[in-house]
């Protein structure tokens, strides 16, 4: 099938002085505009359970992000920095940041060509006991570097040296060092599963009187886990942007979840993560539906979820998922994921996304018209842009429901 999408349709100006360097003092004083039947209007984040219909199935990412940033200094004084993107030995996140053993991870480098085969050697004073991280590079995959980590403090496992060594890596676009408030504010307050790089920003605006008013309303809130990569910072750089090449980011869900999905409605998910997240597990229930021996841990890909005949509907979808964990005694299902959203895409799952605003020409602006339409997304930017709405990470949230 030929696609073309021109990405130039999915631009428009951003000033520096619009992209919010760091967070309001209180998260859920954020701006939200809605989106509905094509109108327009605006409120706070702390009353967004007025705009959610009762009894809806919220879903949130309670991925974790880690600290990894790391810096190295040389003999010489040049400075390495190694910021580590998956686990590669062992594979497994849970695995990779519970070991004491030593972990393999790929990474990208920054000032790689100074770097030759020598380890590089990081020390830091822990009450009274130095601690030493050596970086061994290793190998090649996929243009990144397979990175060696090993430490000498028996008693830590590597999640716990990544925090006593790494930085929290905000996005390159704020222009700014991470500082020792965004260990707080760059994490949703529900996050729990280590492994993201960046945060699944529009979670930032939850607070627990938040959570506590959705369920009062009658909401269920279920989480699942979807580890964002740094390819979520890749701006599309070809014209076409059905030619970008989607990364690769790895997920999980519970069956629980799915029989919520069953029962509820209206499903509102929480960023363009979990979007990811309950619209993949789609294609996981139609590869059941074709073959009840389907390999579910096999990449989703990039147009997988487009295949899917439009005569499915979503309980079709998720009762044969169930049915597949259920037979096979599965709690959870670990997979990952290329899925591309596109204006052509027919949303299986969701009907509300709650989201942040997204930089020009990307890959999530792409989304966003997915759900609103192409003229409408500009409506909603160019709103936003006219009414001192923050943009992007740290900025201000928007609660768009989709047009059907």
């Amino acid at each position: 099938m030929s696609r073309y999408i021109d990405i130039k349709e999915f631009n428009y100006e951003l000033p520096d002085e619009r992209i919010a360097k760091f967070p309001l003092s209180k998260r859920d004083q954020s701006k939200l505009l809605i989106y509905k039947n094509n109108q327009i209007s605006e409120s706070k984040f702390c009353d967004i359970s007025k705009y959610i219909p009762s009894n809806s199935l919220i879903i949130c990412n309670n991925t974790k992000v880690i600290h990894a940033r790391l810096i190295f200094q040389k003999p010489t004084g040049a400075k390495i920095e190694i910021f580590c993107l998956e686990p590669h030995l062992p594979a497994d996140y849970e695995t990779a940041f519970s070991t004491k053993e030593p972990v393999q991870w790929v990474c990208m480098v920054g000032n790689l060509k100074r770097w030759k085969d020598e380890p590089l050697v990081a020390k830091i004073d822990v009450d009274g006991i130095e601690i030493e991280l050596i970086a061994n590079k290793i190998g090649e995959c996929n243009g990144r570097q397979i990175v060696e980590f090993t430490h000498n403090h028996s008693d830590s496992t590597f999640g716990k040296i990544l925090e006593m060594f790494g930085n929290i890596p905000i996005p390159p676009y704020l222009n700014r060092q991470a500082d020792t408030t965004d260990l707080d504010t760059y994490q949703t307050v529900y996050s729990k599963s280590e492994g993201s790089v960046a945060a699944p920003t529009a979670g930032l605006h939850f607070t627990q009187g938040v959570m506590d008013s959705l369920t009062a309303n009658g909401c269920v809130i279920d989480e699942v886990t979807l580890h964002v990569g740094a390819g979520t910072f890749l701006p599309v750089k070809v014209t076409n942007a059905a030619e970008h090449v989607m990364h690769t980011e790895h997920f999980d869900f519970g069956i629980e979840t799915l029989k919520d999905i069953v029962l509820k409605e209206t499903i509102v998910a929480v960023g363009t993560t979990s979007v990811r997240t309950v619209e993949s597990i789609s294609v996981l229930g139609y590869r059941v539906i074709k073959d009840e021996m389907a390999d579910l841990s096999r990449v989703i890909g990039q147009w997988e979820a487009y295949e899917i005949p439009s005569h499915y509907t979503k309980n079709d979808l998720i009762e044969a998922l169930i049915k597949y964990m259920e037979k096979n005694n599965l709690k959870r299902i670990k997979s990952s994921t290329q899925i591309m959203i596109t204006p052509s895409y027919n949303f299986r799952i969701i009907d509300i996304l709650i989201t942040n605003f997204h930089q020009p020409q990307s890959t999530l602006l792409l989304l966003i018209s997915a759900i609103v339409g192409q003229e409408n997304w500009q409506d909603i930017y160019r709103y936003a842009m006219q009414n001192d709405f923050r943009f992007l990470s740290y900025g201000d949230s928007s609660i768009l429901f989709l047009n059907k």
